[in-house]
């Protein structure tokens, strides 16, 4: 009785066909669940009575979880422990035909929606408060084909499996540079990497994608199939549906590259900045090199450079020459080491226990004026991590066409990032605060930002202008495979 009354309730209608085939069918055979309050996208509330959330749980061959349930706190938790949001429930679905019945769930009921794969974004996005939350943490998975080149590489897989995966057949495809990082969201949004230079980023290394839209229907996507859905995933972010699978192309690499970091004293920060901006336009593209500016909490500053040489070993020297002309650095950890281990490297650096914010845009140098006013108004915190932050981009990464993916930035040399990170515990809103005082001063070297390092309140005006002459495209296919924005959690592109 209870189910009738729900589905000929005004409320409700929407669910209509999608759903009632493949949620409302099992018969009751556990105990009832209680009514569940959740939200709407719009963040109206909305009842999805305990019998249908029932049906919908016997109809999963993954779990439902519900704030009651085991598993419920570890499933909505991010890398970023300043967000604390509690979603109404959260799917982890098995396959793609669970992720099918998610999104149509959701679809009918107008849900908030979030998806989680390795739930790095520093704006939470990968959660929410009152809505569904797609945790794809049970889908990880790699299949290597060597002789084809091709990795198969499941939607809630983390980068570190596709690089060990790969490199054991003597292949890489350039993704990321912590290994603990979703490749579903990195991809999507570009995916800058250690190898990036020489092969592009992570999205010019999709062959093909398997991908639920909005309607919970599972589509192909590639250069045959939906050619324009294949266009708009590789640089659009999450705006487009969950990618179930992804097909990347791989290629030859030496397992040993030489990797590691040169540490200086805060007094020598403008001399590495100054041969930073030196080296930019001319490192080759075997050469990955990022530059920074640390603060620990309550010590004195550091400076140096992250780097990773691809090329061969006996040319290394050479190629780094430069920087040794910096003369003896308080560290040198540079040394041969194993692809896989160099990816692993900075693992730790990432917060896991702590706030995290970030501030970032492209930048096509660096002048003396920009590093004037980086230098004049970084400054340390007793209780906070502050970091000036320069990552390596340009070489193969520029010679793609601006408009042949979503991705537009391919102009960029560098992208410049601001970082903070601060014990929770503490309640300390100073590092926000102070970060965005500070990037105030530096926004205007840049021209517009990396869409997976955004704080989500951009507002429509200035994400849309952020993809250039590719945002009218994306809107238009937007309407097209989700005219009701129901992935709005991400770097989200209005509808046309």
């Amino acid at each position: 009785m209870l189910r009738r009354q729900f589905l000929n309730s005004s409320s409700v209608l929407a669910l209509g066909a999608a759903v009632a085939p493949r949620v409302l069918f099992a018969a009751a055979a556990a105990g009832p669940l209680p009514d569940l309050q959740a939200v709407r996208g719009d963040r109206s509330p909305v009842t999805i009575p305990g019998a249908v959330l029932k049906d919908l749980k016997e109809s999963l061959r993954g779990s439902l979880l519900l704030p009651q349930d085991a598993g419920y706190d570890q499933a909505r938790r991010v890398l970023n422990a300043s967000i604390d949001r509690r979603p109404a429930l959260v799917i982890q679905p098995s396959g793609a035909a669970d992720v099918s019945m998610a999104v149509s769930f959701a679809n009918s009921l107008g849900l908030l929606v979030a998806v989680k794969c390795g739930g790095h974004s520093f704006s939470g996005q990968s959660t929410c408060d009152g809505g569904l939350q797609i945790d794809l943490s049970p889908m990880r998975g790699v299949q290597v084909d060597a002789q084809r080149r091709r990795a198969w590489v499941e939607g809630g897989t983390l980068l570190g499996a596709v690089d060990h995966e790969a490199m054991a057949q003597g292949l890489v495809t350039p993704l990321g540079t912590v290994s603990h990082t979703g490749a579903g969201g990195l991809t999507t949004g570009g995916g800058f990497g250690r190898k990036a230079r020489i092969h592009g980023l992570a999205l010019d290394n999709v062959t093909a994608v398997d991908i639920v839209t909005a309607d919970g229907k599972l589509r192909r996507a590639s250069p045959k199939d939906n050619p324009d859905l294949y266009w708009a995933v590789r640089g659009g972010g999450g705006n487009f549906g969950i990618v179930t699978a992804f097909e990347f192309q791989l290629h030859p690499a030496e397992r040993k590259v030489v990797g590691g970091s040169l540490v200086f004293p805060l007094d020598r920060a403008r001399d590495v900045l100054r041969a930073y901006a030196d080296f930019l336009p001319t490192a080759p593209d075997e050469l990955y090199l990022d530059c920074w500016v640390v603060y620990p909490p309550g010590t004195p500053g550091v400076c140096g450079f992250d780097a990773c040489y691809s090329g061969s070993a006996q040319d290394a020297e050479r190629v780094l020459a430069p920087l040794r002309k910096l003369g003896t650095p308080l560290k040198d950890s540079l040394k041969s080491m194993d692809y896989v281990a160099v990816q692993r490297s900075t693992d730790q650096t990432d917060a896991r226990n702590r706030g995290d914010y970030t501030k970032n845009g492209f930048v096509t140098g660096i002048n003396e004026r920009t590093i004037d006013t980086l230098l004049a108004g970084l400054q340390g915190g007793a209780k906070r991590t502050t970091v000036a932050y320069f990552q390596h981009c340009g070489g193969a990464i520029g010679r793609v066409k601006s408009d042949a993916t979503a991705f537009p930035h391919r102009f960029a040399l560098a992208n410049m990032m601001v970082m903070t990170q601060w014990d929770v515990a503490d309640g300390n809103v100073e590092p926000i605060e102070w970060s965005r005082t500070y990037w105030k001063t530096l926004e205007a070297f840049t021209r517009g930002f990396y869409v997976n390092e955004v704080e989500g309140n951009e507002g429509a005006s200035k994400m849309n202008a952020n993809y250039l002459g590719n945002y009218a495209r994306l809107a238009a296919l937007k309407r097209k495979y989700d005219p009701t924005n129901l992935f709005r959690l991400n770097a989200n592109i209005t509808p046309a």
